[in-house]
């Protein structure tokens, strides 16, 4: 499915039952999702076309698209109840993907790919932002990369999150690693989110490039041999990764470890960076290799998936994926 387009839109946030009980079908494989009409456009880019709406509480959106994206007015949060609603089914689960905020070579205009930088004081604002944006929708596991900045963005999100739960990294290097971050009390427990860090959600290695002023870059070698470093799909920066390399390693993780924690009904968020997470929006969007080269992600924005029912995600790829939001979730 290309990526629906929301342009400088608003609509209302609302629970599971009010998008079940009137509005626009949208299909996918066998099977249809159901979305209320009144408000704003939808443009699939497939010929489908309706509205999505309102309910409740009012917030603005605006999609991640092939395109572009663009950040509108601010918005209210949904009703807690509302957020509730997605515990209440074990086939519904929401996925929050969200790129990390403003680093220290970002301010800069270096090309960062793997190397380790920390978020700049604009990031950690970001990050406590886009903390207070989904604060409201539940959160059972959250997922990063291996660089801090992915991190520290997962980390200062949810301590703004209304259910107060502490997340925890999992460290599962050494058996000695697991035995001595042990939780040993129950209520603990529960009051906890577990952390897994993984290299395969890291952005991709930029190579030779790494380090390398951006502008400075452009200057030597010229602007658009390095604007094909930097967008083609398939054409790597010397001695580094294309997106299509990344995205082979980003995909097949979402796919192993992070789909079956959703067909389980578990809640899951995604800490990480622009191409690891362009590459598994390609996935669930079933975006082609040229349209996936123009979708720009904006840093510490959120966007949410919302998905419904049990089915294999393999194939039909997200067959009752509802996209509520798959867009900007603004507010404060």
């Amino acid at each position: 499915m290309a990526t629906a387009v929301f342009h400088q839109a608003v609509g209302t946030a609302q629970s599971h039952q009010h998008l079940q009980n009137s509005g626009f079908y949208h299909e996918f494989g066998n099977s249809s999702v159901k979305l209320i009409t009144k408000g704003f456009k939808v443009d699939t880019g497939l010929s489908r076309r309706g509205n999505y709406s309102s309910c409740k509480r009012t917030f603005n959106v605006t999609q991640a698209s092939a395109s572009q994206t663009s950040v509108v007015q601010p918005v209210s949060y949904p009703p807690n109840n509302s957020t509730d609603e997605l515990r209440k089914k074990s086939s519904e689960a929401a996925l929050i993907l969200i790129r990390h905020g403003e680093s220290l070579w970002n301010e800069k205009n270096l090309f960062t790919g793997c190397v380790d930088v920390p978020l700049t004081k604009k990031g950690v604002e970001e990050a406590i932002e886009a903390g207070k944006r989904i604060s409201n929708i539940p959160v059972d596991m959250i997922y990063t990369s291996a660089l801090i900045r992915a991190q520290m963005t997962a980390m200062l999100a949810m301590t703004q999150h209304r259910r107060k739960k502490v997340p925890i990294i999992l460290h599962n290097e050494s058996e000695q690693a697991r035995e001595w971050s042990q939780i040993f009390s129950e209520d603990t427990k529960k009051q906890s989110i577990p952390v897994v860090t993984a290299w395969q959600l890291n952005e991709r290695m930029y190579g030779e490039l790494q380090g390398l002023n951006k502008q400075e870059t452009a200057d030597r070698f010229g602007k658009e041999k390095v604007h094909e470093w930097r967008r083609s799909y398939d054409i790597p920066p010397p001695n580094g990764e294309s997106l299509e390399m990344c995205a082979e390693r980003a995909v097949a993780y979402f796919k192993d470890h992070i789909e079956p924690q959703l067909l389980s009904g578990k809640n899951v968020m995604i800490a990480a960076h622009g191409n690891s997470l362009r590459s598994i929006i390609m996935y669930l969007d079933k975006l082609t290799s040229q349209e996936v080269i123009n979708l720009e992600l904006s840093t510490g924005i959120p966007m949410l998936y919302i998905f419904k029912g049990g089915n294999s995600l393999g194939g039909e790829v997200l067959q009752d994926l509802l996209r509520l939001v798959c867009m900007h979730i603004l507010g404060v």
